[in-house]
């Protein structure tokens, strides 16, 4: 079976959930970076990672990595790698994206190009052709270039991971399903908990939480980029991780996952993408304002994306709506609250400072993980 060095990059700031799902699926990691988390693993770890993996973005299979502060230079280190190993004659090959940090080389377009230019170079003297019709299977190759240090994968993904395939409806402005899965699994909540989103929007939170409980794996609704790929990962890989994932799906525990917006349209269509995701059964969507949260449960969990106030016309009204967040909490006995927000002030205006902050990047946006911590409930006999 081939081994591989394994590249899973995610959001800015959640490399340690990442970390923690990778070690617990079984792999050895060998490099933490800003964003991405990289392993070794074979062809099974290769599907598995794309099935399981909670908060990845996508996997990648990486080439190599080279030195390059000039074009030259990155174009004859790309064409050094074994590109005939991954990309049959008729495979249809480009540079998806390139991102450059403190590098010499910063155009993404430019780097895109150069590096098409060299695996065509490359290709043309393996495979003795002039020209190819690239009219077979999909290659997209990512570039990460970091301090002049150039790192190649190929995309055995295809749509990003946060695409589960339950989510057709959205929100304004939805959180992704990996960003919200890694803000359950930063908190100690288990599906024996109350957990209420009350700024619910189409209802991620919620799923990923019902998914969690269900044991649900985040990738065995959807289809990737390299199961097309024969000639690297066998069939067989596939169909045993993601009987592997269908064996461990348990359906029939009881939970208190709630959801609660204020719109109706929106509670409708969280109540979709639940059933689309096969837990609509284990979650209560309502609509509900903020103002109206109460439960005489106790060592409860306040899991949301509340709004930012991030257009001009909403501003305004943030400092009232995070002191009613606040007053809420507070008069939930012995509950947690974890809150991700680009609000400034939210700390301020809750009137109470995070036991923990953690800075996340939601795509470009820098946002806050601001964490209040309660009580632990008293240990079961």
């Amino acid at each position: 079976m081939k081994k591989f060095e394994l590249i899973a990059p995610c959001h800015f700031g959640m490399e340690a959930v990442l970390k923690r799902e990778i070690i617990d699926l079984g792999y050895d990691i060998t490099e933490v970076a800003d964003g991405r988390v990289t392993f070794f693993g074979d062809e099974e770890a290769l599907c598995r990672a794309n099935i399981f993996l909670r908060t990845a973005e996508r996997i990648l299979i990486k080439i190599g990595s080279f030195h390059a502060e000039t074009f030259e230079e990155l174009f004859q280190g790309t064409k050094s790698l074994p590109w005939e190993e991954y990309i049959p004659v008729n495979g249809k090959f480009w540079v998806a994206k390139a991102a450059s940090v403190k590098s010499k080389l910063f155009s993404p377009s430019d780097i895109q190009s150069i590096m098409k230019k060299a695996m065509v170079d490359r290709l043309k003297s393996v495979y003795n052709v002039n020209w190819f019709a690239e009219d077979g299977d999909s290659f997209p190759v990512r570039v990460f270039l970091m301090k002049d240090e150039v790192t190649v994968g190929l995309d055995s993904t295809g749509e990003s991971l946060h695409k589960r395939g339950y989510r057709k409806l959205t929100a304004k402005a939805p959180i992704a399903e990996n960003l919200a899965a890694a803000m359950i699994m930063l908190t100690p909540w288990n599906k024996d908990r109350i957990l209420v989103d009350p700024f619910c929007g189409s209802g991620t939170i919620p799923i990923e939480a019902a998914m969690m409980a269900a044991n649900m794996a985040p990738g065995m609704n959807r289809s990737f980029t390299a199961e097309s790929w024969g000639h690297i990962i066998g069939k067989r890989n596939w169909y045993d991780a993601l009987d592997e994932a269908n064996e461990m799906v348990d359906l029939s525990m009881e939970t208190d996952i709630q959801g609660y917006d204020i719109d109706d349209k929106m509670v409708t269509i969280a109540r979709e993408n639940a059933k689309l995701a096969g837990v609509d059964h284990m979650i209560h969507f309502q609509r509900r304002g903020v103002e109206q949260l109460s439960s005489p449960r106790k060592y409860g969990f306040l899991i949301t994306n509340p709004p930012y106030g991030e257009r001009l016309e909403d501003k305004s009204a943030m400092p009232a709506l995070y002191r009613t967040i606040g007053e809420r909490f507070k008069s939930l006995d012995s509950w947690s609250m974890y809150l991700i927000t680009a609000y400034e002030q939210a700390e301020k205006d809750i009137g109470r400072k995070a036991d923990k902050n953690r800075k996340i990047y939601n795509g470009m946006m820098k946002t806050y993980y601001y964490q209040f911590l309660g009580p632990k409930p008293p240990k079961r006999n």
